[in-house]
């Protein structure tokens, strides 16, 4: 007989992720032990503020493939009882002793990460000229100073403990180590602590999985609890990255990191459906979600669940919207493959929510990790075209375009979703469709976390979930290229969305993606 084998599938079960239900706080983040230090801050009497920067700190200790001490980020922040929504920008910039006539074209196209023109030795990717300056660390002292209410030393003491206990050795670490073990070894300290005996770590066979500790990591968050997270910027701390960095040839300077401060407005709002969506603004994915809400505020959204019509019009609407966005912008973007970010969503008892997201950039950034403090730094010069004279191109003191995209839609003045993504161009798809399930199609936040999603980053081409119906593939395999795949941990084939929800009646329920397998959503007792 003639036999056609079906298509290989990774993951022969059922994607299933508890969410977090209550009246009090709730912490959501990517890895599920930093939403639980986060809880431990607000059963100590922190409030959102406290709890997203205790989170954040924590994800710098056990998820340094994504975010950490050397990244950038955007948050959204309602403070209880506020008409507004503020945005906390501490996004990319490129160091002011940046020069772009380093970054030598080849002459060749990248082939396997970048729709753009590869740069010598890669410098632009990871090593220390692929540093933008590291303003994580900013943002945080911002939220903290100004709107906490526990000192620093306990918001900070979870990562403190976290980072003395180290990196689990499991299954998960292994793979992303693995996945940029290719270049971690071409940097000595990195390669030390990530690929001991040349090799990533490894979880035994059988029993419990170990741990690992991350260099000087512990030491640099103990000095930070003692001196001020400014101390990054302006002390022992902040000549210890400078230090490191210029002797490995990067030309982050003191006086970038004294100058490295967050910056706050108020977030840009857009009626939707009867409430109204708040963004960052700026150098975000928010004016191109903007762009699709525009296309999608008339489509029919009848029944419980979006018909092959609705997925249709979504398909077209992102084509359009990622059209223009590369039209106005340069066609400047990393493809989402490898563009690794975390986000966390937090909201306290008396309803002030928190969505931030953070990144390192690639997987784990420029992997280069500094000998004297255990940072691992961004790799955030590759948002930048190396092309000169693109409206994206290096400069110095310059900010890139990113993707990062924290939303919250606020009813009657008050947060109902709050939600946001990692996943590089992937994180709009699937930030808009999460929360138009919920607030459109009237989902659970269990159903919608859980329910199969399209991905439309480019200008010409689809990927859907397998799980979808047969109707509806068939009517996106008719708008052109469509290619379909699981929705899986590895490969990361869709955006790592979480989302919190806050009801009229006070319930509160949140979730994290489904198929990561770390996440995590905490709720107070």
């Amino acid at each position: 007989m003639h036999y056609t084998p079906p298509p290989h599938v990774t993951q022969n079960w059922l994607l299933s992720k508890p969410s977090a239900a209550g009246r009090r706080g709730i912490v959501v983040s990517q890895v599920k032990g930093a939403a639980e230090a986060g809880v431990a801050v607000l059963d100590a009497g922190g409030n959102a503020i406290d709890a997203a920067v205790a989170t954040a700190l924590a994800l710098a200790t056990v998820e340094p493939w994504n975010s950490g001490l050397g990244g950038i980020g955007f948050a959204l922040v309602h403070r209880a009882g506020q008409s507004r929504v503020d945005v906390v920008d501490f996004g990319p910039r490129a160091p002011r002793n940046t020069d772009p006539v380093r970054y030598k074209l080849t002459g060749r196209m990248t082939t396997d990460l970048f729709a753009w023109p590869e740069v010598e030795g890669d410098i632009n990717i990871h090593g220390p000229l692929s540093v933008a300056i590291p303003a994580s660390v900013a943002g945080y002292a911002y939220l903290h100073q100004h709107w906490g209410q526990l000192p620093l030393s306990e918001v900070i003491a979870p990562a403190i403990a976290l980072a003395k206990r180290g990196l689990p050795q499991d299954w998960y670490t292994a793979v992303k180590i693995s996945n940029s073990a290719s270049v971690i070894r071409k940097y000595p300290e990195t390669a030390k602590v990530y690929l001991p005996n040349g090799l990533p770590p490894v979880p035994p066979y059988q029993g419990t999985p170990g741990f690992f500790r991350q260099g000087n990591l512990a030491a640099t968050l103990e000095r930070l609890g003692r001196a001020g997270l400014r101390d990054f910027y302006e002390g022992e701390v902040a000549a210890a990255v400078v230090a490191d960095t210029q002797a490995l040839g990067g030309v982050l300077s003191a006086e970038d990191f004294r100058g490295c401060q967050a910056r706050t407005w108020q977030a840009t709002e857009m009626g939707w459906r009867g409430r109204t969506m708040n963004l960052t603004g700026g150098l975000t994915a928010a004016p191109t979600l903007m762009r699709v809400m525009q296309q999608m505020a008339d489509t029919p959204y009848g029944g419980t669940a979006p018909s092959a019509a609705w997925y249709v019009a979504l398909a077209r609407a992102m084509k359009t919207a990622y059209a223009e966005r590369l039209a106005g912008l340069g066609e400047s973007e990393p493809d989402s493959a490898q563009s690794c970010t975390t986000h966390l969503t937090v909201c306290d008892a008396e309803g002030t929510t928190v969505a931030m997201t953070t990144t390192l950039m690639s997987s784990m950034g420029s992997r280069v990790l500094l000998p004297k403090t255990g940072v691992l730094l961004n790799n955030g010069m590759m948002w930048f075209d190396p092309r000169p004279g693109t409206p994206n191109s290096i400069a110095p003191g310059k900010r890139p375009l990113c993707n990062m995209l924290p939303i919250m839609l606020t009813e009657a003045g008050r947060p109902f979703l709050a939600a946001g993504a990692s996943g590089g161009r992937r994180i709009m798809a699937a930030v808009f469709q999460v929360m138009t399930f919920i607030a459109d199609f009237a989902m659970s936040v269990e159903e919608a976390a859980h329910y199969p999603r399209i991905d439309v980053s480019s200008v010409d081409a689809i990927t859907a979930d397998r799980r979808l119906p047969a109707e509806v593939l068939d009517a996106l395999a008719a708008e052109g290229t469509l290619e379909i795949v699981e929705h899986g941990a590895v490969p990361i084939n869709f955006a790592c969305p979480n989302v919190i929800v806050q009801r009229a009646d006070g319930t509160r329920t949140g979730i994290s993606d489904a198929a990561s397998p770390w996440s995590g959503a905490v709720a107070q007792a």
